[in-house]
């Protein structure tokens, strides 16, 4: 693999799910770091955190804990208490620099052609998925959003 990303984030509450997805990104060494949000707002606590300990961030940004900013966000629609599209309403009133050059792709088992064509409308959102996350679609994303695969 040419190129390695820094950081993944994974916002979905299924314990299973998360594991494969895991285990396929681990399996193709195209990232450094995994993290995994179980809940919309786990995941927005975790990208007003990002940056600590991160010897990318301009400038490096030395807190206790770990939590670098990711690359590539893949988030599930159907969550409880705040679903997909409540997590990107508050994503979009970030910071910025919290979330400049997060390719963000939803990854659902949603079969509504409405979900799909309402990510369409939002600038945040880079692609629409349906899970599983295979290898051959993650290698497909890859280098569709940055140039290069895991093979």
């Amino acid at each position: 693999m040419s190129t390695q990303l820094n950081c993944i984030l994974l916002i979905d509450d299924d314990e299973p799910t998360n594991f494969l997805n895991r285990l396929t990104l681990e399996q193709a060494g195209c990232v450094r770091h995994i993290r995994v949000a179980q809940s919309g707002q786990e995941a927005l606590d975790y990208l007003r955190s990002c940056g600590a300990n991160d010897p990318v961030a301009n400038p490096p940004v030395k807190v206790s804990g770990a939590s670098p900013r990711p690359d590539l966000i893949f988030l599930d629609i159907n969550m409880p208490a705040m679903d997909g599209w409540e997590f990107l309403e508050r994503y979009r009133s970030l910071p910025s620099d919290r979330k400049a050059d997060i390719v963000l792709i939803m990854l659902t088992t949603s079969l509504n052609p409405d979900d799909e064509l309402r990510t369409q409308t939002i600038p945040e959102v880079s692609g629409f998925e349906n899970k599983p996350l295979s290898q051959h679609r993650l290698n497909q994303l890859l280098e569709k959003y940055f140039g290069s695969s895991s093979s």
